[in-house]
């Protein structure tokens, strides 16, 4: 029968002591050559810098003292200078000591000894719980009362859950002793060369400290629709071409995946906010709606030959740049109004942002389909696309618009007092309220934030599809948004998301549905897909909240 060999604490102290005292060695002689030098001029600064502080002391006072310690720095310096070369020479030294002996001599025995200490837990769990059926049984052939029966099981289903805590116990020190066998290198390294780890050093700590703190149910829980979204378009990939016969992951659909997502990230980007506030946003595919109208009527090819409210209008007089701007203007102004509408009513009555953004959706449609007949106003200028989303090559530049309006949002949110605030009231309102924030001001300003964007995405959307702009356009795109935000980890449970999830879920569903458009898939069944996606991303943030509660 073959010993496992385990060893104990003393025998791995007594393992890497000769490692530790060659590296104490040389420390020493580098704490030594620091002493006048770099030593010494990290406290001179740190004197004037409390002298900098000091609020007792005279200006005149103030400058006589920082020149004093000024000129003992300057020494110092000069002695740091001139033991540079020696001091990196030791740490050379050190350091090819420990490539050398370390792996070999202490940690690589190290992690041999906690797999076989895994081994021996994992057997000895394996027995307690043999040892536990065994006193079970025995217990429950001599009970014949049914609630004695009971008890004992009771009895028995605590013990199993003692031994498992146990074991888990066991793994988690037998795991922390091999993390703490590698983390000791660079500890050591820390304190000869003052924390400046390489490149290759801090990847190294990176790497072990994700294999340290992984773990199997919370990666699946956070990333395991990813990875199914990625599945499916991989099986996509595969699919297309043997059933349309061409390739479906090239750089036209790629490009033409990004074209279509930029408008819509406009939309998402606004639905966010809210989101993050713990609202929604039902109305944004009316507000797409309103707002190709209103671009379309103001950027017509020719006069209008549908009307509005009973007027056919004909802004051909106007020069096109100012009605590419009055357009965009419009639709700013018509979005914001209505959004703030929303928001004055979620935040004044605290009316819940479905309702409010309800009525907004009924009250748009309603308007412009009583406006304009249900109609389509036709085709925009065909110089308006050129010039504001020209096509470079094959590349969209209406893409360069969705990455400013990222960077716009992503700086507002974590750059600015406002988005601040908009994560606190998320988390919390109640206690951003006692902290002295507006709760109704930073509601008001989401949704202003919100319509401003809508504004932007929709003038984009006309531009990018040349017109065609009517009430009906832009059904459903509310559901894409929320789908979008929900799917790159924006919680519905307020003050949680980043904008780097939003732009993922936007991408996901612009490819799923570009994919399964080019697949030949029924629109009818690409809802089918959303719809799981979305209850599937929904439970999962519920999961996730649920287990931090």
């Amino acid at each position: 029968m073959t010993v496992i060999k385990i060893l104990s604490a003393d025998e791995e102290l007594a393992l890497r002591r000769p490692i530790d005292n060659y590296v104490a060695g040389v420390q020493a002689k580098i704490d030594t050559l620091r002493t006048d030098g770099t030593s010494k001029a990290v406290a001179i600064q740190s004197r004037i810098d409390a002298i900098k502080r000091d609020r007792g002391l005279k200006k005149d006072e103030k400058a006589r003292r920082i020149a004093a310690e000024q000129k003992d720095l300057a020494q110092a310096r000069q002695v740091e200078a001139a033991h540079k070369g020696e001091i990196a020479r030791l740490i050379a030294d050190a350091k090819k000591y420990l490539a050398a002996h370390y792996k070999k001599e202490y940690y690589q025995p190290v992690v041999e000894s906690c797999a076989r200490e895994k081994v021996a837990a994992q057997a000895r769990y394996k027995e307690r719980l043999a040892q536990l059926e065994r006193e079970h049984q025995e217990n429950l052939s001599h009970l014949s009362d049914h609630h004695e029966i009971k008890d004992e099981k009771y009895v028995y289903k605590n013990r199993q859950f003692d031994a498992k805590l146990e074991y888990q116990k066991a793994l988690q020190e037998i795991k922390d002793r091999r993390h703490n066998a590698f983390a000791h290198k660079y500890h050591l390294i820390d304190l000869l060369t003052l924390s400046k780890f390489s490149p290759a050093e801090n990847m190294s700590q990176r790497w072990e400290n994700y294999k340290y703190t992984f773990n199997a149910k919370s990666f699946l829980l956070k990333n395991g629709l990813y990875l199914a979204i990625i599945v499916i378009f991989i099986a996509l990939c595969i699919i297309t071409p043997v059933v349309k016969n061409m390739p479906l992951l090239t750089m036209t659909n790629i490009l033409n995946i990004f074209q279509q997502a930029s408008p819509r990230m406009f939309l998402a980007l606004g639905v966010a906010g809210l989101i993050l506030l713990t609202g929604t946003d039902l109305s944004v595919g009316r507000m797409v709606g309103m707002t190709m109208t209103i671009s379309t009527i103001v950027m017509h090819k020719g006069p209008n030959t549908g009307t509005f409210f009973g007027v056919a209008f004909d802004l051909t007089g106007i020069p096109v740049p100012v009605r590419v701007v009055l357009a965009l203007v419009l639709c700013v102004v018509m979005c914001t109004i209505f959004t703030t509408i929303a928001g004055c009513f979620t935040a004044k009555f605290k009316m819940h942002p479905f309702i409010s953004t309800m009525a907004n959706m009924l009250v748009i449609f309603g308007l412009l389909t009583y406006a304009t007949k249900g109609i389509s106003f036709g085709a925009i200028e065909s110089s308006i696309p050129k010039a504001m989303i020209p096509q470079i090559g094959k590349f969209p530049t209406v893409i360069l618009w969705a990455v400013a309006a990222i960077a716009v949002v992503w700086f507002i949110w974590n750059k600015t007092t406002f988005g601040k605030n908009l994560y606190a009231v998320g988390g919390n309102p109640e206690a951003a309220a006692v902290s002295g924030i507006s709760v109704f001001r930073v509601t008001v300003g989401a949704f202003i934030l919100a319509g401003i964007l809508y504004g932007f995405g929709g003038w984009l959307e006309c531009m990018r599809v040349t017109g065609s702009g009517s009430a009906g356009y832009g059904q459903g795109w509310e559901m894409d948004a929320i789908a979008a935000c929900v799917v790159g980890g924006v919680s519905f449970t307020g003050g949680i998301g980043k904008i780097s999830g939003v732009v993922v879920g936007v991408l996901i569903f612009t490819s799923l549905t570009y994919s399964l458009t080019v697949l030949g898939i029924d629109t009818n069944l690409q809802f089918v897909f959303s719809g799981i996606i979305i209850l599937v991303a929904v439970m999962l943030d519920c999961l996730k909240y649920v287990r931090k509660k």
